[in-house]
């Protein structure tokens, strides 16, 4: 069983930063972030490949966020920089059995609990 356990959401103003952590278990997968805001449907907002090589980001959060990895940690984060009130949202990690980077949700397999980020302006 897989178990996907996110950290690091809070409260802050815009313009602030923020890092979100994902603890995983089991073996080294394809890894991203996806974000849900109150009657809206899940967003794609980061991805990344095993080996932490390449990575991909959604419109909205391009040049402002960053996914990275410690495979030694089997932990995924995600930097979240100038933050707007936009970007308020429960956060998920999830990961995905295949080998091939996807951005959409229904291609990964497992899922955290999420994380709760709210940004005021």
């Amino acid at each position: 069983q897989v178990q996907l356990v996110e950290s690091g959401g809070g409260l802050v103003q815009a313009g602030d930063s923020l890092r979100l952590s994902c603890a995983a278990s089991g073996r080294t997968r394809v890894m991203g972030w996806f974000r849900q805001a109150p009657g809206m449907e899940r967003e794609f907002v980061a991805a990344i490949s095993r080996n932490g090589g390449s990575t991909y980001y959604g419109d909205s959060v391009k040049g402002r966020f960053t996914i990275s990895r410690d495979n030694a940690k089997n932990t995924l984060y995600l930097l979240m920089n100038t933050l707007k009130p936009e970007d308020t949202a429960v956060y998920y990690c999830a990961a995905r059995d295949g080998l091939m980077v996807h951005t959409r949700s229904q291609d990964y397999d497992y899922w955290g609990q999420g994380t709760q980020v709210t940004v005021s302006s």
